[in-house]
């Protein structure tokens, strides 16, 4: 097994998994269960998205398409606010 992805947290690790298993990737999540220990474990950055050797390759370019960690589009402020409102 290889790591594909270091997840910021839980969320990001499960949208990583179903885009690997939609792509019949199998995936295994290490540090899942330890979330949220106490005492020396951290709380963030515990969880680490592994897939097979062989499709390592494959799955690192599913992964670098994938808009993690990435600002929402910035819309057009003005446009969204109804008429009359200052901006």
């Amino acid at each position: 097994m290889k790591v594909v992805y270091e997840a910021a947290n839980l969320i990001d690790a499960h949208l990583v998994r179903h885009a690997l298993e939609a792509e019949e990737i199998p995936v295994f999540l290490q540090g899942e269960a330890l979330l949220g220990g106490m005492g020396e474990l951290p709380l963030f950055g515990t969880i680490l998205v592994c897939v097979p050797d062989v499709v390592w390759p494959e799955a690192r370019d599913i992964v670098a398409a994938l808009p993690l960690n990435q600002p929402p589009a910035a819309a057009d402020a003005v446009d969204d606010l109804p008429d009359g409102l200052p901006a």
